[in-house]
């Protein structure tokens, strides 16, 4: 199954600052904090697959939120693809990158932001065609400095930092001229979510839908 749809990682990366890192545990919780974020101003959302009801919620959100754009995270096969094109994704983000995981992606039609770390996985995801790419885990793999770093050997590159990255740190991320939006867990808090605290997480969205970037 492949889908048919004009989206591709750039798309995905310049629609707002901040793609929610978002973890479900719950499928009624689904909808109600996809509308929340919509309404916050933030329309990719990021469902990781690491929990059983992951695949579910996906479902769930694009049934019932249409301009909601719903994302797979944590892919890391191409069974994951898979399942996560069945379940309505539109995008998809791994934690690391194969090959393989590329091809499934691209046979899919899936746009994919690969995770790399070092610039050898840099290298290689760009040997198959992969210019937008997620640096995870961002803070523990040299944050802000490493991206600097990065700026001159890999200069068409664009990153979306992702992991210990929060609103205390966001704005450094994203006044990096080779930083195109950031991944964030601190829009989406676990005790908002399991207390159905939706205004509260449409605030985060909405101020995270407004930092300003380089």
């Amino acid at each position: 199954m492949a889908l048919n749809s004009t989206l591709t990682a750039r798309d995905v990366m310049r629609d707002a600052p901040v793609i929610p890192v978002i973890v479900l545990h719950d499928v009624a919780h689904a909808v109600p904090l996809a509308r929340a974020l919509l309404a916050g101003g933030i329309r990719m959302l990021e469902v990781t697959l690491r929990t059983p009801q992951a695949l579910a919620c996906m479902e769930a959100i694009a049934k019932d939120v249409p301009e909601a754009v719903v994302g797979a995270g944590t892919i890391r096969t191409p069974a994951d693809v898979a399942a996560s094109v069945r379940a309505g994704a539109r995008f998809g983000v791994s934690p690391g990158y194969t090959s393989k995981v590329g091809q499934a992606c691209r046979d899919a039609g899936l746009p994919l932001l690969p995770g790399v770390a070092t610039g050898s996985e840099i290298m290689m995801a760009q040997e198959d065609g992969f210019t937008e790419l997620k640096f995870f885990p961002a803070l523990q793999a040299g944050g802000i400095p490493m991206l600097k770093a990065w700026q001159g050997p890999f200069g068409e590159v664009k990153f979306c930092p992702t992991g210990g990255v929060s609103a205390a740190n966001a704005g450094e991320f994203l006044a990096l001229s080779n930083v195109a939006c950031v991944g964030g867990s601190w829009i989406v808090p676990n005790d908002a979510i399991a207390a159905g605290d939706w205004g509260r997480i449409e605030t985060l969205a909405r101020a995270a839908s407004q930092l300003p970037r380089g």
